[in-house]
């Protein structure tokens, strides 16, 4: 009878540790809980999300500095959600720029 109590105890523990984050719900203490995401990102998260909710994964892409398709992916993996839904990069066009300088052409002078 104990070991099933026990058993169960430790089964519901590592259920809720498995549990979804909302990243629009979210305190600042449970998206620290999502791997990846430290004070700095929960900042930034946090910062953003006064400006209005997201829409959806997209959404963070592009407003939320730090986060591209390869860390969305990993913070969705690992619980994080937007809006209910999970990561898929087919989805998400990143609309940053790439931070390479494009080099214009100049015409030499006469």
């Amino acid at each position: 009878m104990i070991r099933t109590l026990i058993a169960l105890l430790m089964a519901t523990v590592a259920f809720a540790s498995q549990a979804a984050v909302e990243l629009n719900k979210a305190s600042r203490a449970e998206l620290e809980t999502v791997k990846g995401i430290g004070p700095g990102m929960s900042t930034k998260i946090l910062d953003e999300r006064k400006n209005g909710s997201f829409k959806d994964w997209s959404d963070v892409v592009a407003r939320v500095k730090g986060v591209g398709p390869g860390n969305a992916s990993r913070f969705s993996a690992d619980g994080l959600t937007v809006n209910g839904t999970e990561f898929k990069p087919e989805l998400v066009a990143s609309n940053k720029p790439s931070g390479r300088a494009i080099k214009k052409e100049v015409a030499p002078k006469k």
